[in-house]
C-alpha cells in the first residue's frame, strides 16, 4: 500500500480492497463477494441436475458429493458451503423433475405490521380510541353512559401531552340544557374516567329520534378548549335494559345540520302527573321535577319555577303556579297536584299548557321551555293527555321535553 501526502486523494485499486480487510488488525485476505451470497440464485448447479433424475431407491447423496471430487486447495470451503446451504442454494428438498425450484414469496415489509404502541395510518385512529358502554333504563326513562378510558389520543399541548374531557350532547336538539361532561384529566394520552353520566327524561320516542354525540375536548385554562374528535351512536341501536359496550375510533368534527328548526331547540326535560278524579270531578296535574335545564343566569344556574294554564281560559282563572327553587337545573318540586274542575267529556276539547321560568328580582323574568299537551299534540304529548281520559282515577307520569317555543303562547310572566 503507498503512502500518501496530507491533503492527496487515497488511490486503491479494486484488487488491493479485495485483498485487505479494512478492519483495524493486521492486514489478512477476506472472502470474495460471491462467498456472502448464494452461487446460484437462478436455479440449480448443472452437477445437482442428474441428482433429480436418480431412482428413488438409490441412496441420498450430500450437495457436497454431487459436486464431483473436491481438490485439497477446497478443503478451506466447508464453511462456505454451509453458508450457501443456509442462503438456499440448492434447495430445500429435491425436486421431481429437473427445472428451478420455485421462487419464495417475499417477506412482508415491517412497516405493515401494526404498531401497538404507535399510531396507525389511519386518519381515525391518528385521534385516538375512546370506550364506553350505553344503558337504557326504560322503568326510569333513564339513559346511562359511562365513560371509561380512551387510548392514543392526539397530543394537543406543547409538552406533547393534552388534558382531555369527554362531553355528551342528544341530537337534534343539542344546546347547553342538554350537554353533559366528565370530569378533565391532566398531561395524558391514556385517560381513564370510568365515570357514568346520565339523561333523565329519556322517552322511547327519544330512543328512536335521538343520537349521543360523544366528543373528547383538550382543556386550556387561557384560551379556548380545543376539540380532539368525536363519535356519534344512533340510540334506536340499543335495547332497553341492555348493556352496549363500544371500542371506536374518533372522527373529525362533523357537521350539525343547521336547517333543523331552531323553535324545537331543546331547554331541558318536565315530570308531569296527570289524572281525571271521578270524586273531585276535575283534572289533576302533578308537577314532579324537572332535568337538565336551559341555564339563564351568569352564574351558570337558573331560578326556575313552573306555571300550568288550562286553555281556552276565558275567565283567565287557570293559572297555577310553583313555588321557586334556587340555583339549581335539575329541580324536584313534587307540588301539591292542581285540581281544575271540568266535566270528564270537556276535556277533549281542552290544552294545558306547562311553562318553566326563571326567576329575577328586579327585571322580568325569563323563559325557559315549555309543552303542550292536549289532542291537538303529538307523539307522547297526544299519547299522555289520551291515556288520561281513557284512564280515571289513575295517575299516569310522563317526560315531556321542553321547547322554546309554544304555538300560539304569549311568553310573558
Amino acid at each position: 500500500m503507498t503512502l500518501r501526502r496530507r491533503g492527496e486523494k487515497a488511490t486503491i485499486s479494486i484488487q488491493e480492497h479485495m485483498a485487505i480487510d479494512v478492519c483495524p488488525g493486521p492486514i489478512r485476505p477476506i472472502k470474495q463477494i460471491s462467498d456472502y451470497f448464494p452461487r446460484f440464485p437462478r436455479g440449480l448447479p448443472p452437477t445437482a441436475a442428474p441428482r433429480a433424475t436418480a431412482s428413488p431407491d438409490a441412496p441420498a447423496r450430500s450437495p457436497a458429493a454431487s459436486a464431483g471430487p473436491r481438490s485439497p486447495s477446497d478443503g478451506g470451503r466447508d464453511d462456505e458451503e454451509d453458508v450457501d446451504q443456509l442462503f438456499g442454494a440448492y434447495g430445500a428438498s429435491p425436486s421431481p423433475g429437473p427445472g428451478p425450484s420455485p421462487a419464495r414469496p417475499p417477506a412482508k415489509p415491517p412497516e405493515d405490521e401494526p404498531d401497538a404502541d404507535g399510531y396507525e395510518s389511519d386518519d381515525c385512529t391518528a385521534l385516538g380510541t375512546l370506550d364506553f358502554s350505553l344503558l337504557y333504563d326504560q322503568e326510569n326513562n333513564a339513559l346511562h353512559c359511562t365513560i371509561s378510558k380512551a387510548k392514543g389520543l392526539k397530543p394537543m399541548d406543547h409538552n406533547g401531552l393534552a388534558d382531555p374531557y369527554v362531553k355528551l350532547h342528544l341530537l337534534p336538539g343539542a344546546s347547553k340544557a342538554n350537554k353533559l361532561r366528565t370530569k378533565t384529566l391532566r398531561n395524558t394520552l391514556n385517560p381513564t374516567w370510568n365515570e357514568t353520566l346520565t339523561y333523565y327524561g329519556i322517552t322511547d320516542e327519544d330512543m328512536i329520534r335521538k343520537t349521543l354525540r360523544i366528543s373528547v375536548c383538550d382543556e386550556d385554562k387561557f384560551r379556548h378548549n380545543e376539540f380532539i374528535g368525536e363519535t356519534r351512536v344512533p340510540l334506536k341501536k340499543l335495547k332497553p335494559n341492555h348493556t352496549k359496550t363500544f371500542s371506536i375510533c374518533l372522527e373529525k368534527q362533523l357537521p350539525v345540520d343547521k336547517a333543523e328548526d331552531k323553535s324545537l331547540e331543546e331547554r331541558g326535560r318536565i315530570l308531569i302527573s296527570l289524572k281525571y278524579s271521578s270524586q273531585k270531578q276535575g283534572l289533576l296535574v302533578g308537577i314532579v321535577r324537572c332535568a337538565h335545564l336551559a341555564a339563564m343566569d351568569a352564574n351558570g344556574y337558573s331560578d326556575p319555577y313552573v306555571k300550568t294554564y288550562l286553555k281556552p281560559d276565558v275567565d283567565k282563572k287557570s293559572k297555577h303556579k310553583t313555588a321557586v327553587k334556587k340555583k339549581t337545573l335539575n329541580p324536584e318540586f313534587n307540588e301539591q297536584e292542581f285540581c281544575y274542575e271540568i266535566k270528564h267529556g270537556d276535556l277533549a276539547k281542552k290544552t294545558l299548557e306547562v311553562t318553566v321560568w326563571d326567576y329575577d328580582i328586579g327585571k322580568s323574568n325569563d323563559f325557559i321551555g315549555g309543552v303542550v299537551l292536549g289532542i291537538n299534540a303529538k307523539g307522547e304529548r297526544l299519547k299522555h293527555w289520551f291515556d288520561c281520559l281513557k284512564n280515571k282515577d289513575k295517575r299516569i307520569e310522563r317526560w315531556h321535553t321542553l321547547t322554546n317555543e309554544l304555538p300560539g303562547a304569549v311568553l310573558s310572566d
